[in-house]
């Protein structure tokens, strides 16, 4: 069997490897992984008991910059950490200086930057990208191509639909004003947003605040209120049986 394993990494009792797999310096993987093909996991990585990893994903990557990069490679990035009893689709790239923690489901093709801090039972959706200096919570579900913008704050039981996008920069890249106002969405607790909705800079959306599809928020959404349309504007407030502790049990 094809493999580079690290005279200098430890696995556990029980740990599966595929073909081509290639593990680095100083890695340490927990009981009772399972380690698909061609997965390449670099130096300092840390993996906890029960993960499974599927094909051609990628742990522990560094993050590269453009010359032209406002934001340059950090030289102290803490090694990924995967939590026990996570599953980890294929393609996945996970970059260095990321924290997932214990049982997160991270579906095929998504990628998770440096400097993002995640919690438990999250579900983390196909194709997902969830930019650098985020920090998100536990139980949350990200469906199939969201974006997650960087320095954004995700709390717990939040919902982002498919192909959500999230955006930090009013100034679209030109303006040397735009490096002082940077700044990232803030989903708070049980907050949802619908499919296809896009969020400006620096908005927040207040606790069981709901996002309709397709809408534009340019605005905070305020707690227990559904906002629809371009520019998003509160509709109605969201219904009794639909608010969070009313659904901890679902």
């Amino acid at each position: 069997m094809n493999q580079y394993v690290s005279a200098k990494a430890v696995l556990k009792d029980g740990v599966k490897l595929g073909f081509n797999v290639v593990i680095m310096d100083d890695v340490r993987i927990g009981e009772n992984c399972l380690i698909g093909s061609n997965v390449v996991i670099h130096e300092g990585s840390v993996i906890g008991d029960n993960v499974r990893i599927d094909d051609n994903t990628i742990i522990g990557k560094l993050p590269l910059s453009s010359p032209r990069s406002i934001f340059k490679v950090p030289t102290d990035l803490a090694p990924a950490m995967v939590g026990s009893f996570c599953q980890i689709g294929a393609n996945v790239v996970i970059y260095a200086g990321c924290k997932i923690g214990e049982r997160n489901l991270i579906a095929d093709m998504a990628t998770l930057r440096e400097n993002v801090t995640i919690g438990t039972l999250n579900i983390i959706g196909r194709n997902v990208s969830i930019e650098n200096f985020v920090t998100i919570g536990d139980r949350n579900k990200f469906e199939t191509n969201s974006y997650i913008t960087a320095y954004s704050t995700v709390e717990d039981y939040c919902f982002v639909a498919p192909c959500v996008a999230t955006s930090n920069d009013n100034y679209m890249a030109r303006d040397k004003e735009r490096f002082t106002h940077f700044k990232g969405v803030t989903l708070k607790r049980g907050a949802r947003i619908g499919v296809n909705a896009t969020i400006l800079p620096g908005k927040t959306i207040a606790s069981d605040g709901v996002v309709a599809a397709a809408a534009v928020v340019s605005k905070d959404v305020p707690e227990a209120t559904i906002v629809l349309g371009s520019p998003a504007k509160p509709f109605r407030e969201v219904p009794e049986l639909q608010l969070l502790k009313n659904n901890l049990d679902k």
